[in-house]
């Protein structure tokens, strides 16, 4: 099914009656999907996503004709989470708005998949509106947000996770993914992640490898043992199998470091001030919704986050 502007509109409209306070957005204090997204330790999940979002052949193919991140990389990162804090922790004319302009990008991108790639052959049609292919991205989101938690914070209950997966049903509903194809529990959700994993619906094509090297080869030589370190991580963090169609190494070394990383992470996380664990959007989200200004020092950390991508990628 591809997503239509009149299904997207009917999906906000749903939405929008049943906000609360138009302050909290689409989600709010006091609900999961908050709790776990506000911990700036999402991050280092991102890699992580992003691969899995390329391993569908409709995402790797979409971004290689359309997309210009080679040529404006601090751009497009701060394109993306722009986008995805305004949907999550913004008020409701943020999240909307944010979700109108990805949909009408979204909707100019649509062509033909260039080999044969798993279970798609050569010339098969994608759209980047499909909610098929929606419901993928959206479930890599959550699905690496709690495989970093559970990894480096604190397990999940599965009544935890539950609600979770139910709390995000709300932003899913931004970009229009229908009701019925949205997994009822996290029992449901794991099956259907599990499902494409082992599918033949998901594999590295040609494109998705290239700009898989892109994300995670260091641009300069003074940022490579960065790099390196997230190419580890990003390893550590992949199912075998893509892992190996993405050529991330994993051998003991790897696998050394990632567990150090690891055993080293959980305890200083804990013991960081909440300031630096949480990110800026959340910051601010929270003293929108008390009715007080926003914190300077969520500002502040949202300049030096910019400043380290800019640094890491032009020097």
């Amino acid at each position: 099914m591809i997503v239509s502007r009149a299904d997207l509109e009917a999906a906000l409209a749903g939405l929008e009656a049943g906000c609360l306070d138009r302050r909290a957005g689409i989600h709010g204090p006091g609900t999961h999907a908050w709790a776990l997204g506000r911990e700036a330790i999402n991050f280092l999940g991102g890699p992580r996503a992003a691969l899995l979002q390329l391993a569908h052949p409709y995402v790797a193919y979409a971004i290689d004709q359309h997309s210009e991140t080679r040529a404006d990389v601090q751009g497009r990162f701060r394109r993306t989470f722009e986008n995805v804090f305004a949907m999550t922790m913004g008020d409701v004319d943020r999240a909307f708005f944010a979700a109108r302009r990805v949909h009408a990008i979204h909707s100019r991108i649509n062509g033909a998949i260039g080999h044969d790639v798993g279970g798609f052959p050569a010339g098969h049609r994608y759209h980047a509106n499909e909610s098929s292919a929606l419901l993928w991205v959206w479930a890599t989101l959550v699905d690496t947000m709690v495989q970093v938690h559970e990894l480096w914070v604190r397990q999940l209950t599965d009544r935890f996770k539950d609600q979770l997966v139910r709390d995000m049903h709300r932003f899913a509903a931004l970009f229009a993914i229908p009701a019925a194809e949205l997994p009822a529990d996290w029992a449901a959700f794991r099956g259907y992640v599990d499902g494409m994993l082992a599918s033949d619906l998901l594999v590295v094509s040609p494109p998705a490898l290239e700009m898989s090297r892109f994300l995670l080869d260091a641009p300069r030589p003074a940022v490579a043992p960065l790099f390196a370190w997230v190419r580890v991580m990003t390893a550590g963090l992949l199912p075998e199998r893509l892992r190996d169609g993405f050529q991330l190494g994993f051998g003991r070394p790897q696998r050394a470091l990632f567990a150090a990383t690891g055993a080293a992470l959980r305890p200083l996380y804990k013991l960081a001030p909440r300031p630096l664990r949480w990110v800026p959007a959340y910051a601010e989200a929270r003293a929108r919704v008390e009715g007080r200004p926003a914190p300077r020092s969520s500002r502040v950390m949202e300049r030096l986050a910019m400043r380290g991508i800019d640094t890491a990628t032009h020097g």
